[in-house]
């Protein structure tokens, strides 16, 4: 089977493959951050899990500062295409 791929799609397939990516970061993100705070927790011998409940509030709210940015780069990129 052979796949062809219209020129015409190929300009809307990029910001989907681009969000899809972003999602798949964002929760990478969200996950190394919850490792991170579980490991610190049992290395600092902390019971009540304060250490995972902060560094993965912090990574949610890093991975929500990039994928903002990254919107607002596609954004601008698609009005400037536009223009």
């Amino acid at each position: 089977m052979i796949l062809v791929v219209d020129p015409k799609n190929k300009k809307q397939l990029n910001p989907f493959i681009r969000f899809t990516t972003m999602a798949i970061q964002m929760g990478v993100t969200i996950w190394l951050g919850s490792l991170l705070g579980g490991w610190l927790d049992k290395k600092l011998e902390n019971n009540n899990q304060l250490y995972f409940k902060i560094v993965t509030l912090l990574a949610v709210f890093l991975a929500m500062y990039s994928v903002i940015k990254q919107v607002i780069k596609i954004t601008n990129q698609q009005n400037s295409k536009n223009e």
